[in-house]
């Protein structure tokens, strides 16, 4: 036999080796890959890999054929770790749609997706719980961030991940985002077209906006409502799927998300009671199944963001009222690179002067008093009607 290529696909971009071996070769164990890297038949774009390196999308891995790992003799089985029934109960409740080929998930904030070095309660393995008769489980075929919450398709035939994966990978597939971020973006509606690349010194564990090695990167964003000046409601549509690209774009035009320490540091949070975690969730997934019918799900909002909508007087049907429509870049504000570093240093020197003008003012409505920008009022605009 002679050896297999396999291209890195848009959802497994950032990963490590060995987790791609996990979710695509399951049969070759980490004892046979080490081994393959360690005589130099595991490669990476023509180069000796590592278990342990990250791959990016487009590049193309280069294996042995099963025959050429030498005998191991006889393999010991895994040992399984059983659910609890409180675990297999927490999976089940989060399944909002069920259809023949997929089941779609609500997953809930602070849940990983996939196991790590020091990650051992994930996503992944509590899917047994959703393993059919023949004890076939599903299959993850894209991911949401730990502290991200919301839609999440898993599939359930080996047949409908190839599927599912191929449509995630060609952008067919439509995913919208809502996310709380500080202060309020101008142009209200645009594209943020900002390359992204690993951050030097972070371990490939965050991105940052790089023109000359980055990997484009191009991110949909609506708003939805204002709360004076302070805070936004805004609707994200990734058009790429690099890692933490909402998060990365966001901070990079200077609007963080809420709750998000990672990218925004301290200029990510709200007073006022406004909860300290990451304000992203996953509302809603159009997606075509096998058999061609449409896979169109919403997925309800986690207590702490609902709360948050609350307390800064947004009404949360007015997310829903925005349609979920093909964007034509040509008829969109391109947020470019220049834009990108100017936009965030004035964002930056507009939330220094607030807080030097209003001292620890309270967010929002709950105090009965408009939001204020250098000691005036400002008028709150209302909920924008679908367009």
């Amino acid at each position: 036999m002679t050896e297999r290529t396999f291209t890195v696909a848009e959802d497994d971009d950032g990963i490590r080796l060995d987790r791609w071996f996990k979710r695509h070769l399951p049969d070759a164990s980490f004892n046979t890959v080490s081994r393959w890297a360690r005589t130099g038949q595991l490669r990476v774009d023509g180069k000796r890999a590592a278990p342990g390196d990250r791959v990016e999308t487009g590049q193309v891995l280069r294996v042995p054929p099963p025959e050429a790992a030498p005998a191991e003799g006889k393999r010991v089985a895994r040992p399984v770790v059983l659910l609890t029934e409180e675990e297999e109960s927490f999976v089940r409740e989060m399944v909002i749609e069920k259809t023949r080929d997929a089941y779609v998930l609500n997953k809930p904030p602070g849940l990983a997706t996939q196991g790590g070095t020091k990650t051992h309660q994930h996503l992944d393995r509590l899917l047994d719980a959703l393993a059919n008769e023949e004890g076939q489980r599903p299959k993850l075929v894209h991911r949401l961030d730990k502290d991200t919450s919301g839609v999440l398709l898993v599939a359930r035939s080996a047949r409908a991940a190839g599927h599912f994966a191929k449509t995630f990978s060609s952008r067919t597939a439509r995913k919208v985002y809502w996310a709380l971020v500080i202060g309020v973006p101008s142009p209200e509606e645009g594209m943020i077209d900002a390359p992204l690349a690993k951050q030097p010194g972070s371990g490939g564990e965050k991105m940052h906006v790089d023109e000359e090695n980055g990997q484009a990167s191009k991110t949909r964003f609506r708003t939805i409502d204002i709360a004076g000046n302070r805070a936004a409601w805004v609707e994200l549509q990734p058009l790429t799927g690099r890692t933490h690209q909402l998060r990365a774009h966001m901070a990079a035009i200077g609007h963080p998300i809420v709750g998000d320490a990672k990218y925004g540091g301290a200029d990510a949070f709200l007073t006022g009671g406004v909860s300290r975690k990451m304000h992203l969730h996953a509302r809603r997934l159009r997606v075509d199944g096998l058999d061609g019918k449409p896979i169109d799900v919403t997925a309800e909002l986690p207590a702490h963001f609902a709360e948050s909508l609350g307390m800064l007087g947004f009404e949360a049907m007015a997310g829903d009222m925005m349609p979920i429509d093909t964007p034509d870049p040509a008829k969109l504000t391109e947020v470019k690179m220049k834009r990108v570093a100017a936009a965030a240093k004035t964002a930056r020197k507009a939330r220094k002067g607030e807080r030097r003008s209003r001292g620890a003012a309270p967010v929002g409505k709950p105090s009965g008093k408009p939001p204020s920008k250098g000691g005036k009022p400002v008028a709150r605009k209302p909920a924008r009607k679908p367009r």
